[in-house]
């Protein structure tokens, strides 16, 4: 897979499908790469030009020192649809992807077609737990979070029930470059979009995990109720939906893309 050299990163990056095909840009979550989109590379690439990478930081793209703000990982999405030559695209991400997204509505709505925020928030934690979290990874390494992570990110019959899924997604965790998943937990700290959602007037679909303890339901809801003529579908998943509900995940953001509306229903859908 190539990279990209952009000013003052290098983005790991994965392109595929038609070049005549609409563009959609994939962005992945806080301790993961491109390769949690697996499942949905596939199905995805028959209908859009499919541009998945790995967030600065993160999986083989270059790893900058601490802290890093979400603005700052959204103007990477933009100079890298610019090296490529992508104007206009759909953007999905997943919970600091999903943030990314976001800022992206806020800060270059003209470059968006449509917009898909999984298992996010306008904020996500505290200052003190993210902190926290960071504390921890300088004094125990990315061991003790990958061991606090299953919890997490699945509910305990995915993990009972995908034990080798679950043991290379983790194992993925622990070798992570300690610098670059601090840099991404100050992005989603520093991170508050409650007062400004609102102003976003890209077509948007909202998925929430039903068991998710990173970004409740409760926090799928507050965005969908406060952006304009967003979207909602709720999972039968903990926070990394797309794996976990992957044929269901992958029907919602096919179906909002394709054709402007979602399998649970209409716009405020509950399922």
């Amino acid at each position: 897979m190539p990279f990209a050299d952009l000013p003052n990163i290098r983005i790991h990056y994965a392109l595929s499908g038609d070049r005549s095909l609409p563009a959609l840009v994939l962005s992945n979550s806080l301790g993961t790469n491109l390769s949690m989109w697996d499942l949905q590379a596939p199905p995805f690439e028959k209908s859009f030009r499919l541009l998945r990478y790995d967030m600065r930081g993160h999986g083989q793209s270059s790893v900058p020192p601490p802290p890093y703000s979400v603005p700052e990982l959204a103007a990477d999405v933009l100079s890298l649809v610019d090296s490529l030559g992508i104007d206009r695209f759909h953007f999905c991400g997943i919970s600091v992807g999903g943030m990314i997204g976001m800022s992206l509505a806020r800060k270059a709505p003209e470059r968006l077609e449509k917009l898909v925020l999984c298992s996010t928030a306008a904020k996500i934690g505290t200052l003190e737990s993210w902190n926290t979290r960071i504390e921890t990874v300088r004094t125990q390494g990315m061991k003790e979070i990958a061991r606090t992570t299953p919890a997490r990110w699945f509910t305990p019959s995915f993990q009972a029930n995908s034990r080798d899924l679950v043991s290379a997604i983790l194992k993925a965790v622990e070798s992570m470059n300690p610098e670059g998943y601090i840099g991404g937990c100050c992005a989603v700290r520093d991170f508050d979009a409650r007062a400004i959602v609102s102003d976003i007037r890209i077509p948007t679909l909202v998925i929430s995990g039903t068991h998710d303890p990173a970004t409740p339901a409760s926090d799928g809801h507050f965005l969908a109720d406060h952006i304009p003529g967003a979207h909602y579908a709720e999972l039968h998943a903990a926070h990394i939906s797309n794996i976990e509900d992957s044929a269901r995940f992958t029907s919602e953001v096919l179906s909002f893309l394709r054709n402007g509306n979602v399998i649970a229903g209409g716009s405020h859908g509950r399922t």
